[in-house]
């Protein structure tokens, strides 16, 4: 399984907050552009966008550090 984590948007009073497993960030962008189009909620397309990017610097991060990581083992080994 996964390392959970989660996104958080502030909007007024309101919070969403989106919880979701390492690998399953495509049910995650299902479900923010599910809230993004129900009419009965606040959270607009904006949001979603602003989720959506979090989401990528989030996941552009994990990649970074994953590359360093395997960088700094590789010089190890020599």
């Amino acid at each position: 399984m996964g390392k959970s984590r989660q996104l958080v948007l502030n909007k007024g009073i309101q919070q969403y907050v989106f919880r979701y497993e390492d690998g399953s960030e495509g049910h995650l962008l299902d479900a923010i552009v599910e809230c993004a189009g129900d009419s009965q909620t606040d959270f607009d397309w904006f949001d979603a966008a602003v989720l959506s990017f979090k989401l990528t610097q989030s996941l552009i991060g994990q990649a970074d550090k994953l590359l360093h990581n395997d960088m700094h083992d590789a010089m190890q080994s020599f």
